[in-house]
């Protein structure tokens, strides 16, 4: 039972870990080399594409998506989708990707004259699973260098850590206030009914040794 109740740990921390992972954003200093618009057929991976019913169409297996195509400083490819994600989750109430597309079309840049931009943007990009991160916002900045704090990801992690914290004592004050006693009663009242048992116990083996006394007195007088 302790490995069960350790990988099921395990397997909260992990699930945890993956889904502030993929819906807090993230900040990326890239290239932006190309904007696109393709169309995305949807298979096992639409639940990592947003949702339909953001000012298009519902029930289609496929739809126009929008892309960033960058490259970071040392020269890998990044892609980015540009969706809307509307009222829905997560919680960014992203409608203006038309707007988002034409800004990164105007940073366009060359390797020879590179302009850096920093793109916020949540998800994951899995080539295998052909899933891509979406991209949030963009504006330029002067170089790759530059250094970017997630205020926004340190406020919410705060507030969220600070909130396990004022529910744990709120439980714990609970427990100590109304579940505590209730245990604490019945832990009595079981230790009486083991006193009683045993005492009940004991008066049955005298009755019994006395009862078997008398029987061996009786058989003696037999004998003789």
């Amino acid at each position: 039972m302790r490995y069960v109740k350790w990988a099921l740990i395990a397997i909260l921390i992990l699930t945890t870990f993956g889904f502030f992972h993929y819906t807090l954003p993230q900040h990326d200093v890239v290239r932006i080399v190309n904007t696109d618009i393709r169309r995305v057929d949807f298979g096992e991976n639409s639940i990592f594409w947003a949702s339909s019913d953001t000012g298009q169409a519902t029930g289609v297996v496929n739809r126009d998506v929008r892309f960033i195509e960058t490259f970071y400083e040392n020269g890998s490819p990044m892609v980015y989708r540009n969706e809307d994600t509307g009222w829905g989750w997560p919680p960014y109430l992203k409608l203006d990707s038309s707007n988002l597309q034409a800004e990164a079309g105007d940073l366009e840049s060359t390797s020879a004259e590179p302009q850096w931009v920093v793109i916020k943007h949540y998800g994951w990009r899995n080539e295998f699973l052909s899933i891509f991160p979406n991209a949030v916002s963009v504006y330029p900045v002067e170089n790759p260098n530059v250094r970017i704090i997630p205020w926004g990801n340190i406020i919410i992690l705060s507030l969220i850590v600070f909130f396990i914290f004022w529910v744990w004592k709120v439980w714990r004050r609970f427990k100590e206030r109304r579940i505590d006693p209730v245990l604490d009663e019945a832990s009595v009242a079981w230790d009486d009914v083991e006193v009683r048992a045993e005492e009940a116990g004991q008066r049955a083996r005298g009755v019994w040794g006395r009862f078997s006394a008398w029987l061996d007195t009786w058989r003696s007088k037999r004998r003789k």
